[in-house]
C-alpha cells in the first residue's frame, strides 16, 4: 500500500466509522421545545444546564459546519491537552489553506496561545497544530473528536478534519452541535476564550505580537452575549454557535446555513427570552425532608438537594416538584451519599432532575453505643423504681 493512499483510506474508514455508529444510535427522541420559522437552513435553541430544547428547526438534518467545527477541537485540546505544552509546528499544519494565524514552521508556541489563535481568528493552521500535538496525526485526532461526540450523545456528526475545511463526508447537525458548545462552555477558559473580543499571542522571531479579533458581532451587539463560534465556507454557509445569559437564564443555539447569522440569532435568543425564564426549584443543600433511621445511633436524619434543581420554564407555567425516596434510611450510609431524587415536572413532563442526599454520615448501634445508654439513662431508671 502506497504512503499516499494510506490518509485516504483512514478518511474513508472515519467515515465509514461515523455511519456504523449513526445505525446504532436512534436519533428519534421527539424534539422538545417550540417549532419556528427561521431564515436558516437549521436552527436550535437549547438551555445550557439542562441541555432542554427551547425552540427549534429542521435541527436534525446533517450539514457542514465549517469553522464551528473548531468547537470541538478546542474541547478536545482542553480535556486532552495541557495549556502549558509548548507545541512545535510541523509541516501539515504550516500554510493550511483559508483563515490563518500565520504559524512558522517549526515555531513554538504554547496550546493555550494557540487556542485563541484558534477561537479568535479561527486559524485553520492552529487547529491542525492542535490535532497533531494532542492525535499524533490528524486522523486520529478526528477519531478522537467523533469518539468524544459519540459519549455526548450526538448520533449524526461526523468529524474529518479538525478545522472545517470541505471534506465529503464531514458534517453535523444543529441538535449536535449545540450539545457540544454546551459542554466546551462547561470549561472556564473556553467561556474566556469565546466571549473576548481582542486578545494578543506572542509571534515567534518578531518584535511585535499577534493581534487577533474576534469575529462575533453579537459581541458588541447583544446584551449578555457569550461568544461563541463562527464559521464559513461557500459550501456550508455561514454557520454560527452562539450563547446568552440573562436573569439567570443561559442559552445555546446554533444556525447553520444562514444568510443574516448575527441578526437570526439575536432574534431567536429575543423569542427564548420572551417565552422562558429560569425557574429554581430547590438550591443546593436545601432541606427536603426529615428521615427516620433504621437500627442507628440517631433517630432522624435530614435529608438535602444535592445540587440545584433548576430548569427553564413558560412565564405563565408553574412545575411540581415530585421526590423519590424511601421511607426510612438504613445505617452504613455515609454524608453525601445519595438516596433518593427529586424531578421538577411540567404537564408530566420532567425537566431536570438532581440527587437527594443524606447530610450526615449514619453509625449503626453496636456494643459500645448500647453499654452508654445504660450508663446514660441509669439514673433516670433508678429513679423510677424508688418511686
Amino acid at each position: 500500500m502506497s504512503s499516499s493512499f494510506i490518509p485516504k483510506f483512514r478518511r474513508a474508514a472515519a467515515v465509514l466509522c461515523c455511519a456504523v455508529m449513526a445505525m446504532f444510535q436512534s436519533s428519534a427522541q421527539a424534539e422538545q421545545g417550540e417549532r419556528v420559522e427561521t431564515s436558516a437552513r437549521s436552527a436550535i435553541l437549547i438551555e445550557k444546564e439542562t441541555g432542554r430544547v427551547l425552540l427549534h428547526a429542521n435541527c436534525r438534518e446533517k450539514l457542514p459546519m465549517a469553522s464551528t467545527t473548531k468547537v470541538m477541537t478546542a474541547l478536545m485540546a482542553l480535556e486532552k491537552g495541557q495549556l502549558d505544552d509548548v507545541v512545535t509546528v510541523g509541516r501539515n499544519a504550516y500554510g493550511v489553506p483559508g483563515t490563518s494565524i500565520y504559524l512558522s514552521l517549526g515555531e513554538r508556541i504554547t496550546l493555550r496561545d494557540l487556542l485563541y489563535g484558534l477561537m479568535l481568528a479561527s486559524g485553520n493552521d492552529a487547529a491542525v497544530a492542535i490535532a497533531e500535538h494532542i492525535g499524533g496525526d490528524v486522523e486520529a485526532f478526528c477519531q478522537m473528536m467523533n469518539d468524544r461526540a459519540a459519549e455526548l450523545g450526538c448520533t449524526d456528526t461526523c468529524f474529518l478534519t479538525p478545522h472545517g475545511l470541505p471534506a465529503s463526508g464531514h458534517y453535523t447537525t444543529a441538535y449536535d452541535l449545540a450539545l457540544i458548545a454546551s459542554e466546551a462552555m462547561k470549561h472556564e477558559l473556553f467561556r474566556e476564550m469565546v466571549s473576548t473580543k481582542r486578545a494578543s499571542i506572542p509571534w515567534e522571531g518578531r518584535s511585535y505580537s499577534r493581534i487577533l479579533h474576534n469575529k462575533n458581532k453579537l459581541l458588541s451587539t447583544y446584551e449578555g452575549a457569550t461568544g461563541i463560534k463562527t464559521g464559513y465556507t461557500r459550501a456550508a454557509g455561514r454557520c454560527l454557535v452562539f450563547g446568552a445569559k440573562r436573569d439567570g437564564l443561559e442559552v445555546i443555539g446554533v444556525v447553520l446555513n444562514c444568510g443574516s447569522w448575527f441578526e437570526e440569532a439575536a432574534r431567536l435568543m429575543d423569542l427564548a427570552y420572551e417565552r422562558y425564564c429560569s425557574f429554581t426549584a430547590l438550591d443546593a443543600g436545601e432541606m427536603v425532608r426529615v428521615l427516620p433511621v433504621k437500627n442507628g445511633t440517631q433517630e432522624t436524619v435530614v435529608i438535602a438537594a444535592g445540587e440545584r434543581l433548576c430548569g427553564p420554564i413558560p412565564k405563565d407555567a408553574v412545575p411540581v416538584l415530585e421526590y423519590d425516596l424511601p421511607d426510612e434510611i438504613a445505617v452504613g450510609v455515609s454524608q453525601g451519599d445519595p438516596i433518593g431524587r427529586a424531578s421538577m415536572l411540567l404537564n408530566g413532563e420532567v425537566l431536570a432532575t438532581i440527587p437527594l442526599v443524606v447530610s450526615e454520615t449514619l453509625a449503626k448501634r453496636d456494643y459500645a453505643f448500647e453499654l452508654e445508654q445504660v450508663i446514660v439513662n441509669w439514673p433516670l431508671h433508678v429513679q423510677s423504681m424508688a418511686e
